[in-house]
């Protein structure tokens, strides 16, 4: 995520690395003892060709990483810059 752009910064949002554009939450990791979680605060809005986004809440979708399972890390990667370039867009328009 830090790798999107050069306005990404990172901060802890209640303990967990969230990555944003300025202010603007797009992305975090979640980790628990099973698996990994990365998230996308408006994940909802995102095509996922792949089917790799889960949730079912009005706005934010995650991708499981589970240990030892093979995880199609160029799908992840494009839902990782899709969400950068979706906050970039929504920042944007609320500048306009």
């Amino acid at each position: 995520m830090r790798g999107c752009g050069a306005d990404v910064r990172e901060l802890l949002q209640d303990g967990h690395p969230t990555a944003c554009v300025g202010d603007a939450a797009f992305g975090y990791v979640d980790a628990f003892r099973a698996h990994a979680n990365v998230g996308f605060f408006h994940g909802a809005a995102l095509d996922d060709p792949a089917g790799l986004l889960e949730g079912a809440g009005k706005r934010m979708r995650h991708v499981k990483v589970r240990w030892a399972q093979p995880v199609n890390a160029a799908a992840l990667n494009e839902l990782i810059a899709a969400a950068y370039r979706d906050m970039r867009l929504r920042l944007q328009s609320e500048g306009a």
